[in-house]
């Protein structure tokens, strides 16, 4: 993967575990010249994977709606800086930019990404690999609550598969480097039309 996407915090949260591990993976994506792709903010978790990857000389790509130009504190030391009209369009754009996607730490606004993402995932609106770093079991009670959803005949196994979850950075990236994506929903293809 040349680019990720990585949907996280605006805030920096209170484990020290999770913010050394969010410069850390932006440190990781610079040394393997791969492109940051992210919320465009200087502040929170996001501010931390964008200032690992500036410092190591990595390519950042900040994308922001209007609106949150001032809220969020537009990160002026990106590689590239783009600003939309509304949170959707930034959504679509951050997933043009991308070959992959990564979950980190954050909250609601993270956690729609993810949905959203997995969701054009599971309906074969791309092939593109998620991954979730589940630092210092952020994630745990989040996956128990994927597995329920499968338990419970709401989610296909095979779709919760197609999430990757590593709780290192470098097993993350190799899980998502080896993804084999889903195959096109039958009702997507010709076949099923």
């Amino acid at each position: 993967m040349k680019s990720i996407s990585v949907f996280c915090g605006s805030s920096e949260g209170n484990d020290p575990t999770i913010i050394d591990s969010a410069y850390n993976l932006g440190a990781i994506l610079a040394k393997n010249h791969i492109t940051l792709v992210y919320g465009a903010a200087k502040i929170g978790i996001m501010g931390k994977v964008a200032q690992g990857t500036i410092d190591h000389k990595g390519k950042t790509i900040g994308v922001i709606p209007n609106f949150l130009r001032t809220k969020e504190i537009v990160n002026e030391g990106l590689t590239e800086l783009i600003v939309t009209q509304n949170m959707h369009d930034r959504k679509v754009l951050m997933y043009e930019k991308s070959e992959g996607f990564m979950i980190i730490p954050g909250g609601f606004g993270t956690m729609d990404e993810f949905f959203e993402i997995t969701t054009w995932g599971q309906l074969g609106l791309h092939t593109k690999p998620i991954g979730i770093l589940n630092i210092n079991g952020y994630y745990d009670a989040l996956i128990q609550q994927c597995n329920k959803m499968v338990e419970r005949g709401f989610l296909k196994q095979r779709n919760l598969d197609a999430v990757v979850v590593d709780d290192t950075i470098d097993g993350l990236l190799t899980k998502m480097n080896n993804y084999t994506p889903l195959p096109t929903p039958k009702w997507l293809n010709k076949e099923g039309l």
